[in-house]
């Protein structure tokens, strides 16, 4: 039933649907031309909302364009979202689609539309489901900073919201539903406050929930911060930078079917708190979700579900069972795979053999109709050409003789993994020990060494029973800095990341080597974010910082050995770490009853890749013996409760405390202290009006002082920081010195030894007082006795001592050597030039020199005392 929309209503959704009607006449329009203008709601089914108008579109009525669009499908609804209120539109654009929505929220927009294909694929194991989103430069009125302005590659942070989106759809869509399903995903606009991600997941709920698609239940997803010691759901970009909780929730009106986020070692405790209000934020919103596809969705596609037959699974059975339960208990991941598939072959064989099974391609086809034709009657009237009645032409049907039931090949290999998976799982619930004969809660054996690479600045192989990851840091300055262009529209840098490799020669396979797949950015981040908390500030330890986790072996939990690979690698490297972390991925059993159990599920710790294919979770957990730094969890099934998931986090905290014991009894242990070859970083202040006249015209003076040094950077900073990278110790002594001589405030009185003399000119020496600051001792300051020339005592090379006697308005220095001299020296008439004719002529009235002033030290002026 439809409310008056100024009883602002949290649980259901306000329905306002769009009919086109007259349109508001006057132009008194506020600034946002597209904003509801008046609503007119009517009893019964007939009513008409006049909303969502822009003031330079024409009214049907009344004189304007008679082929005007009209939008008679267009609904607009607001729902809650979080603490505040988003608004959803369809049948507005993208109407074509199965189904297409707009969401807004604040002045953030995102479109996301579903399509289906008519014709289902070939069955398998894996949902024919591709989600792809994209944010548009033009959402923030700018293009892309690159050379190509068209959006192309889906950058990293894009391929992290792809998989938010399809992690907790997946385990909505019915099994046997093979129909390719694609989901678009737009940002239309970003008003730099409202985050896009989680409205996407929830547009994207939204637009299948309308559309054909025969998933089970709606979702929705929102995100929580930790601000000022309060929860916050859907906090705004701003709000976020303080926060100590990144978390991002997603899940249906009943149940959390995914989580994922990163916090500042959050206690478990907390964390439960902030999935809680998560959840309620989903539920309201799922609700009013549901809603609105109750009464505006399209059909869903049930008929389109195919199941392999009922038969099937016992056949499967008599001729597996028993020796796939042994197979099934083999210990080594590549000899238990290779018994497994041995036996699917097998399977498959003999019922071919027998006859069950037939090949669809090639049933039915053109090959087989002449064996047909050879039953049609004989005594078939012939037509004459050209002379065929409609009439005249009949279709009759063909006898067929009884044919046994039979089943595709597909269908036998989907039957078998789903008998494989649930064998596995009453071993595990009715005998109490897994594939490799660990308990429920056993850790496989850990061995972990550091120092393998030598010329690597940090290295480290850590083993987890049949995973092992090879982790590498690499130091460098801010030019090794990842820069990341966003919607932002300001350079962002990032002084650590994680990359993440999965080789097919992990899992013993053949495959191709190219860019990046989305599971492994995915990985990579999460491993990336969970040792991120740990690392120290740029202003401890100004390295950019890049570790790479190549996975040499993997059966299961690849990237949680990244995490205990990568703390390694990090002391090793020297990286003056806050503490040690470890991660640990669990698993589940869901319904233990059908295999025995009491009906309660069964949480797994460490588990393999056998147990994440076969089992209803995969719920990885990073962290110390404190607190949480990353955690991501996927769910096979409806969705999981709160109690569930205190119940995993309890045993993942028992599982870090056994792996962060057997890491600090690594061998050889990690050095903790830099390497020779990792690159010497000093940061230095100076004043930043003098960061200028450092950098120079065009950046050649620090060019030269780079050149001059042998260092291999300089990086300044607007606020006087300078950090000066060098491979060794004197080229970085060197560059300080340079810095230091040219940013010096010189004060009169001030004495420097040692100086060497530069250059020459008539009237005096210029000699460096510093690396790069020189200053001018006049001819008459260079010696206590009267010289012509500064060459008759100097030549240039030589060192002297010389004192600071005056610093004019340019900041140019005036030195001297007589300054230093003994007064009885220096107080001697010295100064006089040698004369001719009668000495005694100027007896009684002495000479006396001074220099002019520094625009003009060429010339000196000679005073005789009167």
């Amino acid at each position: 039933m439809l409310t008056s929309p100024s009883n602002a209503l949290h649980s259901t959704p306000h329905f306002f649907p769009i009919r086109r009607s007259k349109l508001c006449r006057s132009r008194n329009f506020h600034s946002g031309g597209g904003k509801l203008c008046s609503l007119s709601l009517l009893p019964a089914s007939r009513f008409s909302v006049r909303a969502l108008v822009r003031p330079d579109v024409v009214s049907e009525d009344g004189g304007g364009d008679s082929g005007a669009l009209s939008f008679p499908n267009h609904i607009s609804v607001k729902i809650p979202f979080g603490n505040r209120e988003i608004l959803v539109e369809t049948g507005l654009m993208g109407r074509q689609a199965s189904s297409s929505v707009t969401v807004t929220d604040g002045e953030t927009i995102v479109c996301t539309s579903v399509c289906v294909a008519d014709v289902p694929s070939e069955p398998s194991d894996f949902l024919p489901l591709y989600v792809h989103y994209q944010e548009r430069f033009s959402a923030v009125g700018r293009t892309s900073g690159g050379f190509f302005k068209r959006e192309g590659k889906t950058k990293d942070h894009e391929v992290l919201i792809c998989r938010l989106i399809d992690r907790p759809l997946r385990p909505t869509m019915p099994k046997g539903f093979y129909n390719e399903t694609q989901i678009l995903s737009w940002v239309l606009s970003y008003d730099g406050l409202h985050a896009p991600d989680a409205l996407a997941v929830t547009s994207a709920g939204i637009a299948v929930a309308l559309s054909e698609v025969p998933n089970a239940k709606a979702i929705a997803g929102v995100r929580v911060g930790l601000i000022g010691g309060e929860f916050i759901v859907n906090p705004t970009v701003k709000e976020m930078e303080e926060s100590q909780l990144d978390l991002f929730l997603a899940g249906t009106d009943t149940a959390i079917l995914t989580i994922e986020g990163y916090s500042n070692f959050l206690p478990e405790e907390m964390l439960l708190q902030a999935v809680k209000i998560g959840q309620d934020a989903v539920q309201a919103t799922c609700t009013a979700i549901e809603a609105l596809a109750k009464r505006y969705g399209k059909d869903k596609m049930v008929d389109a579900i195919r199941l392999p037959p009922p038969d099937l699974y016992k056949h499967v059975k008599e001729l597996a069972g028993e020796e796939l339960s042994k197979a099934l208990q083999i210990k080594g991941k590549i000899p238990r795979r290779k018994a497994i598939s041995s036996l699917e072959e097998k399977v498959l064989t003999v019922m071919t053999e027998k006859g069950y099974v037939v090949d669809e391609v090639a049933f039915g086809t053109t090959e087989a109709q002449p064996e047909l034709l050879e039953d049609e009657d004989e005594d078939e009237e012939v037509v004459p050409e050209g002379e065929v009645d409609q009439g005249d032409v009949h279709i009759r049907p063909i006898p067929r003789k009884p044919i046994p039931l039979l089943f595709s090949e597909v269908d036998v290999k989907l039957v078998f993994k789903e008998v494989s998976s649930k064998l596995l799982r009453r071993r595990i619930v009715e005998g109490g020990k897994r594939s490799d004969g660990r308990t429920p809660d056993g850790i496989r054996p850990i061995d972990s060494r550091c120092g393998l690479l030598p010329r690597a600045h940090g290295s480290s192989l850590f083993t987890r029973g049949e995973t092992q990851a090879l982790a590498v840091v690499t130091l460098g300055d801010k030019q090794m800095a990842q820069r990341i262009d966003n919607l932002e529209g300001s350079d962002e840098y990032k002084r650590f990341y994680l990359q993440y490799t999965f080789p097919p020669s992990s899992v013993g396979e053949v495959g191709r080597i190219g860019a990046p797949s989305r599971r492994e950015i995915g990985h990579g981040t999460l491993a990336e974010r969970a040792l991120e908390t740990i690392l120290p500030s740029d202003d401890d330890f100004p390295y950019t910082i890049r570790v790479e986790s190549t996975i040499l072996e993997s059966n299961g939990s690849s990237s949680m050995a990244s995490v205990c690979g990568g703390c390694l690698a990090l002391q090793d490297a020297g990286v003056p770490v806050k503490c040690a972390v470890a991660g640990i991925a669990m698993g589940m059993v869901w319904d233990t009853e059908e295999f025995g159990g009491d009906g309660s599920p069964l949480i797994l710790s460490d588990i393999t890749g056998a147990e994440d294919a076969s089992g209803d979770m995969d719920f990885k957990v990073a962290g110390n013996e404190d607190g949480v730094t990353a955690f991501q969890m996927d769910i096979k099934v409806g969705g999981i409760t709160l109690e569930i998931m205190e119940k995993a986090l309890i045993q993942a905290k028992a599982g870090r405390r056994h792996i962060l014991a057997k890491m600090a009894k690594c061998s050889p242990p990690p050095t903790l202290s830099l390497s020779k070859y990792a690159p010497l970083i000093h940061i230095m202040k100076v004043h930043p009006s003098k960061v200028y006249s450092l950098i120079g015209s065009g950046g050649k003076k620090v060019k030269s002082i780079i050149e001059e040094s042998g260092v291999e950077a300089i990086d300044m900073q607007d606020d006087g920081i300078v950090k000066i990278m060098a491979n060794n110790v004197a080229s970085l002594e060197r560059a300080k010195a340079i810095i230091s001589g040219l940013t010096m405030v010189p004060a009169v009185g001030d004495i420097y030894r040692n100086c060497e003399i530069k250059s020459m000119a008539p009237y005096g020496a210029f000699v460096e007082i510093a690396p790069g600051r020189e200053g001018l001792c006049h001819v008459s300051e260079l010696s206590a006795e009267w010289l012509a020339k500064p060459e008759d005592a100097y030549k240039i090379g030589d060192r002297i001592d010389v004192k600071l006697i005056e610093v004019n308005e340019k900041g140019q220095l005036r030195l001297s050597v007589r300054a230093l001299l003994p007064e009885s020296e220096s107080g001697k008439d010295s100064q006089k030039p040698p004369t001719t004719g009668d000495s005694t002529k100027d007896k009684g009235s002495p000479r006396k020199y001074v220099n002019t002033s520094s625009k003009d030290r060429a010339a000196t002026k000679k005073i005789e005392a009167a």
